[in-house]
């Protein structure tokens, strides 16, 4: 692929994937600010609960066989159809464990409606198995346009069905559903919108060659799912719903931006970067280039989210939900550095690394597990704290294989975000001092964030900022 070529497929699977991310989540997190001032804290947390227990199961759905098609260098019609209907005989398995299981999560939590609603969402699984392979199909073609107008119209139809059922009292039910509709919606419009359709082929070879590759992907990401969730299930058990509600409140708002543009990045550098498996050195380059793009985004968010933390939720969702504001601000540092995470482990992936993948999933548990060991025993907030201080020394862990693979050390990755952590700190303190002489919710953060944005693309531009003068000349040449 050359280079012009490759640039010019980049962009635009890059722009269409924050549409695609950006548009889904912009309308998903517009129904949940209307939903959260219909719901409470509590039936978010039954919900959150079970959500953990199906966002487990469908990694055991998707076995790690969507990596491992875009990883893939030559794949065909067996490949994919092999994928599908393996998926979807996994997918009935695990529902049956979950269908038998719902009574004793049920009971542990000492909630008797869990065990209905457990039942009928974790029916997710079938689609959520299906769409794995579409977005893998997508992912190889960077054809991201068809994904953004699937997710956008899966978006409409979920929240307004969600929406009129909380308005007719259903509580629980509104949020389950949103999701219900949600994936089954996005199935069928891409099977609308995309070419590739299943054809009636089962080659166990191919899905035990795929294995070979998939399965550390796999093992890392189960573990990484369980870690990562584990949070929820403790708050959820040991402290109660209403806590878990609002740690989840405050993880939604940095989470949505941060899943959003590492999203598309992750999308859309994986098949590039495989592409380029062989060439070592540009790897680096496209990764360097990722890190550094990422984290001059990313960054100025985060800082600028803690400023305004108190603006947004009391103008956003409203006094009762102020409980979450600890919780997003310490969740803003925890997601910081998620550039650095994702585009290492991309790296790794694309060169075919999926051992020290695996082994680097191991490390970073052991330290959490540490953490967490320590965090349970003196609140809540503690324990999300400690979880961010986690977070931070994975970047350490992640980045280590990549100074022998790429001659591209963590020292090099910290220097090269430096200049976008200060930037992104000034402008911070000057955005949460604005709280002080501008008062009512809606006009602070309307000025907060006009200022934020002002203030960062300022001090950026006169700086010079590498980043910066890089997208500026890519708006530029696409303008031209």
């Amino acid at each position: 692929m050359a280079s012009s070529e490759t640039k010019t497929k980049v962009l635009n699977g890059l722009f269409w994937k924050i549409m695609e991310n950006g548009g889904s989540q912009g309308i998903q997190f517009l129904v949940s600010v209307i939903l959260a001032r219909m719901l409470s804290p509590e039936e978010y947390g039954i919900v959150a609960i079970i959500t953990i227990f199906i966002t487990i199961a469908n990694v055991l759905v998707q076995n790690g066989f969507s990596t491992a098609l875009i990883q893939k260098q030559n794949v065909d019609d067996a490949d994919f159809s092999s994928v599908f209907f393996f998926n979807l005989m996994t997918s009935a398995v695990i529902y049956l464990c979950l269908f038998l299981a719902a009574p004793w999560i049920a009971g542990f939590y000492h909630n008797e409606e869990m065990t209905a609603v457990i039942r009928v969402l974790s029916v997710i699984l079938f689609p959520g198995g299906v769409t794995s392979i579409q977005n893998a199909y997508i992912s190889r073609k960077l054809e991201f346009k068809g994904l953004f107008l699937a997710t956008l119209g899966a978006a409409v139809i979920s929240g307004g069905v969600s929406i009129g059922m909380a308005y007719l009292g259903m509580g629980v039910w509104a949020l389950a559903w949103q999701q219900i509709m949600y994936y089954f919606s996005l199935m069928i419009i891409l099977f609308i919108t995309i070419s590739w359709r299943p054809k009636f082929i089962f080659v166990f070879e191919r899905i035990k060659g795929m294995f070979a590759f998939g399965w550390k992907l796999l093992c890392a990401s189960l573990i990484d799912t369980i870690f990562n969730n584990i949070h929820g299930l403790i708050m959820g058990k040991i402290y109660n719903e209403g806590v878990l509600g609002n740690y989840n409140r405050g993880d939604q708002f940095p989470k949505l931006i941060v899943n959003n543009l590492s999203a598309a990045i992750q999308s859309v550098m994986l098949p590039v970067l495989a592409a380029s498996q062989n060439d070592l050195a540009r790897v680096k380059s496209m990764l360097r280039r990722s890190i550094v793009t990422s984290s001059f985004l990313v960054l100025p968010m985060m800082a600028g989210m803690i400023a305004v933390a108190d603006s947004l939720v009391l103008a956003l969702l409203g006094e009762k939900w102020m409980s979450c504001v600890p919780y997003l601000r310490i969740m803003c540092v925890a997601y910081s550095f998620w550039p650095i995470h994702i585009a290492n482990l991309q790296a790794l992936n694309a060169v075919g690394r999926s051992d020290i993948f695996l082994k680097l999933e191991v490390i970073k548990k052991a330290v959490g597990l540490v953490v967490l060991l320590i965090g349970i025993q003196y609140g809540a907030i503690t324990l999300v704290a400690l979880k961010a201080v986690a977070d931070f020394i994975c970047t350490f862990i992640n980045a280590w294989p990549n100074k022998k693979l790429l001659n591209y050390s963590i020292g090099e990755q910290w220097i090269d975000i430096l200049p976008s952590i200060v930037v992104s700190c000034l402008m911070g303190i000057i955005v949460y001092g604005i709280q002080f002489v501008v008062h009512g919710a809606w006009l602070c953060l309307i000025v907060q964030m006009a200022a934020g944005v002002a203030v960062y693309a300022g001090l950026a531009w006169m700086f010079r900022l590498e980043s910066f003068e890089y997208l500026k000349r890519i708006v530029i040449e696409r303008i031209g």
